[in-house]
């Protein structure tokens, strides 16, 4: 049985109660939107280096809906075909350059649109879905 350094939520909770500040908690408030918009979302965390011991949470159902990476300036949850996902309330603010990829930099006193949010990560879901059966 894998032990708690072995285990994604258990190092996205110390990820997120090692930064201590406001970083940390919109991570946590984002997390708590995508497990509460898709019931059984699998979280797991990659990209792990001597560089980044807590590598990067991402959030997974059929494929990646986004990750979660942290900066000092900003939270960046990037969606990694978020170019193909209707945005009608604008939300991706980060990325908007590349091919596939759109992401949302929260700074620290931003608001996040909840349901909003959940449109989006519904949308990445289906998208995700619509792949896997094609």
């Amino acid at each position: 049985m894998a032990g708690e350094a072995d285990n994604p939520s258990a190092l996205i909770d110390a990820k997120i109660a090692g930064l201590g500040d406001w970083r940390g908690e919109t991570l946590a408030r984002m997390r708590k939107l995508i497990r509460d918009t898709v019931p059984g979302v699998v979280e797991t965390v990659k990209w792990r280096k001597p560089t980044n011991p807590a590598g990067v949470p991402v959030w997974e159902q059929d494929g990646i809906i986004c990750t979660g990476e942290i900066y000092k300036a900003y939270v960046k949850l990037t969606f990694p075909k978020g170019a193909l996902l209707a945005d009608p309330a604008g939300l991706f603010n980060g990325s908007l350059n590349g091919q596939s990829m759109r992401a949302i930099d929260i700074r620290e006193g931003d608001v996040i649109d909840p349901g909003a949010f959940a449109e989006l990560v519904h949308a990445a879901v289906e998208f995700n879905t619509a792949k896997i059966k094609r």
